[in-house]
């Protein structure tokens, strides 16, 4: 048996693990397929899951719902586990007063997001466990984040919140009714920022950018203080302005963005919130120099993180930003991907158990001492700063592998060579790889999301292209088929997923919702502009149009996050409400990634309701967008592409010259740009407005490779030779 496979067994699995009960009935949960609601099978809640069951039994008993919503990757979700809903007295209470229904936020982000916003109105903050209090109806009416199990810290112990919800739900019920009222509108309103302005242009842009820059942190990187986040659309909108001088307003933001985007790259690549031994990163840092994460990586941070580093190579020609990507690729390739039948899992879990709090990534100088020679010891520890005080607040001989030297600095210091120096790192990092895989294993979420796994594809396609790795290319095209084979049905429309990771339970149909489709229409497109292959571009149209007839608002336009109600289909709870999603968080929003993919397929299709629907959202926030700041990076994306016009660049040919002629074409990042990678035998099948041009291009008459820059609605002359494409993009880009 595999160190992964026991790492999953011990956290969610089949009653072998911490937190079973033996001889104890199994609640509810044990017939879910979510990992993170399995995990709660063995406690004495008597959990219900989110769905008309739960509703109807909390309507029928007259009782308040007490609402949990968290994920297998949270720690302070399992904490509230272990503490309160594993407590015999706690549990009473609750099945006592209450219906209790757990949900699994990476399952149902439409009820997280829904219910998120209700305890920010209610508490100010949000997070997760996020616990809410419910009227049978489902409106909430009280909530917060993590509860103590008793009074500490001037909080109240969650026993006393109980009772006391539950004799206000009881003896007060026209006030809590009165209060459940007015959240549900601070929901409407809150998930109702619209500010519709008309024309917006690239004065817009650069207030977002200069939002971006201003927030900058010169000596750490990235963005504002602690706790920090990595804030990919931000880093993808810089370095997008960073590619080009010729933009209006951007002028004096060129060099200050590259520098914003590279210095955070390079930082964060450096710090804690990196894993330097098997690559891939961390959620976020809990301070501002990136030394010390919160340890669970997501498959979305991942994903955004590797466009961000391909696209810093592609702009900056930086072996670093190239040297990342490659290892993020090895982590998820080796963690996070179903290699036999393709697809993306969701996330890898913090912690082993609640005690070790990190414990798997840290490392003592002991522990180090003990997997690696003198010499080795000696180079690591100067170069990750392994020393006898280290990082964790829980265990201060905790060290997190972080960069604070440089490798020419630690052979100079020791009296060696830079190879000398380089060889033995390499082979340390081998050893406490190899020592650290001993360890018990957090545990992975073989879930397959639709959205996520849009985003990863799209990730893989850009990266194999860019830093010429077949393989990663050809996995990520065979994902896109599973997902589009398992998931998707043009008739009843897209899943949310793909299929669970856990043995066991069973879960109904969980709709898409509009980041699936738009997610995973990106990733169609690029895979049709790698492989020229029309199933790919006709997939991306369908999806679009589902998208518009599930989602968009013909009245106030953009785009809602849940698709509208079947005739005499009832909402439960705050799903009642819509919301029209503009923020990245912590995925970018379906709003502006939807905007961008109407106007890629009107550049290749010519449909002007794209282009019209593209603007009519975008206008929608206009004017409100630049009090986000950060959050609204893909909104400046988006805006990007309409402002300027698609320029699509493509190389036509199967020989060496061709692909010298795409790698040439795929330098330089913009988010306007598109390479498109056809055969000669493909030109009597491309979308309709290629197909009016391309074909009929002189160059096809003769022989070999050569390439096409078009822009708007005209080709320039077709080209053979990498100096007259490169003179042929500068016209353009």
């Amino acid at each position: 048996m595999s160190q992964k496979q026991t790492a999953s067994q011990e956290r969610v699995g089949d009653g072998t693990g911490s937190g079973v009960r033996g001889g104890e009935s199994l609640n509810a949960l044990s017939k879910a397929a979510s990992a993170y609601l399995r995990s709660a099978m063995h406690q004495p809640v008597e959990w219900q899951e989110w769905g008309e069951a739960a509703f109807e039994k909390a309507m029928a008993a007259d009782k308040p719902i007490l609402l949990d919503i968290g994920a297998v990757w949270c720690h302070w979700c399992h904490v509230m586990d272990r503490e309160s809903y594993e407590n015999v007295e706690t549990a009473k209470i609750i099945n006592d007063h209450f219906v209790a229904v757990k949900v699994d936020r990476d399952e149902r982000p439409d009820v997280d997001t829904r219910y998120q916003a209700a305890v920010a109105a209610i508490s100010g903050q949000g997070g997760w466990p996020l616990t809410a209090f419910l009227t049978p109806e489902g409106k909430p009416y009280f909530g917060g984040t993590y509860f103590p199990p008793g009074d500490q810290h001037g909080r109240p112990g969650f026993q006393r919140v109980l009772l006391t919800m539950a004799e206000a739900f009881q003896n007060r019920r026209e006030e809590v009714n009165e209060s459940a009222g007015s959240v549900m509108a601070a929901i409407e309103h809150n998930e109702s920022f619209i500010g519709r302005s008309g024309n917006p242009g690239p004065e817009l842009v650069a207030k977002l950018v200069a939002s971006a820059l201003k927030q900058f942190d010169a000596r750490s990187g990235g963005f504002g203080s602690q706790p920090k986040f990595p804030h990919s659309g931000a880093i993808d909108l810089l370095l997008d302005v960073a590619s080009r001088v010729s933009t209006a307003g951007a002028e004096d933001q060129s060099a200050a963005a590259k520098n914003a985007a590279m210095v955070t790259l390079l930082k964060m690549s450096k710090g804690g919130i990196y894993d330097h031994l098997a690559g891939g990163f961390h959620r976020y840092s809990v301070d501002e120099s990136w030394v010390v994460p919160h340890f669970e990586k997501m498959s979305y941070d991942n994903s955004e993180l590797l466009k961000n580093y391909v696209h810093a190579f592609q702009t900056a020609v930086e072996p670093e930003a190239a040297r990342v990507a490659r290892e993020m690729i090895q982590w998820i390739d080796e963690w996070l991907s179903d290699r036999e039948r393709g697809g993306f899992y969701a996330s890898q879990d913090a912690d082993f158990s609640l005690e070790d709090d990190g414990d798997y990534f840290t490392w003592t100088r002991e522990e180090a001492s003990e997997v690696l020679s003198a010499r080795e010891m000696t180079v690591a520890s100067a170069y990750y700063d392994i020393g006898e005080i280290g990082d964790m607040h829980h265990n201060p001989a905790k060290n997190v592998l972080h960069v604070r030297s440089t490798l020419e600095g630690v052979a100079k210091a020791n009296g060696m060579t830079v190879v000398q120096a380089r060889e033995l790192l390499g082979s340390a990092k081998e050893k406490l790889y190899t020592a650290r895989l001993k360890r018990p294993t957090p545990y992975v979420d073989k879930t397959i999301y639709v959205g996520w796994n849009g985003m990863m594809i799209s990730a893989y396609l850009e990266a194999g292209r860019v830093l010429d790795m077949p393989e990663v290319r050809a996995f990520a095209l065979k994902s896109l088929d599973r997902v589009l084979a398992e998931a998707w049905e043009a008739k009843v429309g897209l899943a949310h997923v793909v299929a669970y990771g856990e043995n066991g339970g069973s879960a109904a149909r969980v709709a898409g919702v509009l980041d699936d489709y738009v997610f995973l229409g990106h990733a169609t497109l690029d895979a049709w502009e790698l492989t020229g292959e029309m199933r790919y571009y006709t997939a991306a149209e369908s999806l679009m149009e589902s998208a518009l007839l599930k989602f968009y608002d013909p009245t106030g336009c953009a785009f809602f996050d849940t698709e509208s109600a079947a005739e005499g289909e009832v909402r439960l709870g705050a799903l009642v409400t819509r919301r029209k999603p503009l923020q990245d968080s912590p995925t970018p929003a379906g709003n502006p990634v939807g905007a961008a993919l109407l106007l890629r397929l009107e550049a290749l299709n010519g449909r002007e309701d794209y282009a019209v629907k593209a603007l009519e959202t975008l206008e929608t926030f206009a004017g409100v967008v630049e009090h986000f700041g950060l959050y609204a990076a893909s909104f400046g994306l988006a805006l990007q592409r309409m402002v300027l016009r698609a320029v699509e660049i493509c190389v036509i040919g199967d020989d060496a010259a061709a692909r010298r002629l795409e790698a040439v074409a795929l330098a330089r990042y913009a988010v306007n740009k598109s390479v498109i990678r056809l055969r000669r035998d493909q030109m009597g099948a491309l979308p309709p407005s290629l197909a009016e041009t391309l074909p009929h291009l002189p160059g096809l008459k003769g022989e070999g490779s050569f390439a096409v820059v078009c822009s708007g609605t005209g080709c320039l002359p077709p080209v053979s030779t990498v100096d007259e494409l490169i003179e042929a993009m500068n016209k353009v880009l």
